[in-house]
């Protein structure tokens, strides 16, 4: 009953974000109708292809930019990072609701956490409308033309750097490679470096399994880190990609299945998998087409179905598929020991260059789903002026 329940709020969820972002498009078409020139043609045949079109021309170097900053300078180590705001909150409620009985503690979780989930979706769409106002304020108080400037620089800035914070792909590829680098000076520095990026035990883990961990969590976050937030936006937006942020630190936090967290977070694990069931699937393909190895797809359709998670699977059966090796098996998450099905069939001794050919895997994915990204949010955005505005 309570999956029912679930997958129907979910979807529900869903749906009202849909909605809310649907006025945001009206918001701006209005305010782009307003502001670009009556001359600025690209498709003069055509109104909605031309302010489709326009619209992304106008987003998609922020967007760009925002990627290219997470590929040069990586994800911030700063306690002011969003994503940090958003561990406090989510701590701060598993604090006062975790409580009572498994009835009720799932009810007070999905009631904050979804709270949550919609405040950071919200969180833009206010932010907007502070520009906004600020904006036409300022241009009535000093009778000049300045809503155009002061809106599009500040608009664009946010945006930049809000695209900036919600990546984190150059942060994954170091961490995983310098965990690599540590097991050159000894086991043990391999196993602290591997524990900051891993939530099972390290203590006892062997050289094979510190280099195993790395190899997952460097294809599984390929998909929570880069594709997944990228997909997001180019459905929902910038409020998208933050949504999207916020469910998945939810479920890195509370998404386990244990005593403490079991009923709490539930509703944050499925929300998670709902939003991750695309983009698992999608970072998987990708993976195999930057090396032109599409044939592999059935391998990732057999073993990705098989992991404990209903996406985390595929896109690590694709590293597996490309590398020859294979993933999985008995872990040890602080206590409790956890087999998980073997992903792969050739147990192997890893090597840097199988950590090499991963970073370089995971590099031209950042580039592919970038091109994806930007095409689906063009035809979508197309699609949405020919549904409501033809």
């Amino acid at each position: 009953m309570r999956k029912i329940f679930n997958a129907l709020y979910s979807i529900a969820l869903l749906g009202l974000m849909i909605f809310v972002y649907a006025w945001l498009i009206v918001i701006v078409t209005v305010i782009a109708a307003y502001s670009i020139p009556t001359n600025f043609q690209i498709f003069p045949e055509n109104d909605l292809l031309n302010l489709a079109f326009i619209l992304t021309l106008f987003i998609a170097p922020l967007f760009i930019i925002g990627v290219l900053m997470d590929k040069m300078f990586g994800d911030p180590n700063s306690k002011y990072h969003p994503i940090v705001g958003f561990g406090k909150l989510i701590a701060w409620g598993e604090k006062r609701f975790n409580q009572g009985n498994g009835s009720q503690s799932y009810l007070r979780g999905s009631a904050y956490n979804t709270a949550l989930t919609l405040f950071s979706f919200c969180l833009p769409l206010f932010v907007l409308g502070l520009i906004i106002y600020l904006s036409i304020g300022l241009d009535m108080l000093f009778s000049q033309d300045i809503f155009l400037f002061l809106f599009l620089s500040l608009s664009a800035i946010l945006y930049i750097f809000t695209v900036f914070f919600m990546l984190s792909g150059k942060t994954l590829r170091d961490e995983v490679e310098t965990v690599f680098s540590a097991l050159e000076l000894s086991l043990e520095a391999g196993r602290k470096q591997v524990a900051r990026i891993v939530g099972r035990d390290t203590a006892a883990l062997s050289r094979h399994e510190v280099q195993t961990a790395a190899l997952e969590t460097l294809s599984e976050n390929l998909s929570d880190g880069v594709v997944a937030p990228m997909f997001c936006w180019a459905v929902l937006g910038l409020p998208g990609m933050l949504m999207y942020k916020m469910a998945n630190t939810q479920d890195s936090m509370i998404g386990y299945k244990n005593e403490r967290y079991g009923d709490y977070g539930y509703f944050s694990a499925k929300f998670d998998d709902m939003l991750n069931y695309i983009p698992a699937r999608l970072t998987a393909f990708l993976m195999l087409l930057s090396v032109n190895r599409l044939n592999l797809f059935g391998f990732v359709k057999k073993y990705g179905r098989q992991h404990a998670s209903p996406n985390a699977g595929y896109p690590e059966a694709a590293l597996a598929a490309i590398l020859d090796c294979r993933f999985g098996g008995p872990h040890d998450y602080f206590g409790e020991v956890f087999d998980k099905p073997y992903i792969g069939e050739k147990e192997r001794p890893f090597t840097y260059a199988d950590v090499e050919v991963a970073i370089k895997i995971n590099r031209r994915v950042e580039w592919l789903m970038l091109v994806f990204a930007l095409v689906l949010r063009f035809l979508l955005l197309l699609i949405f002026y020919f549904l409501f505005l033809s």
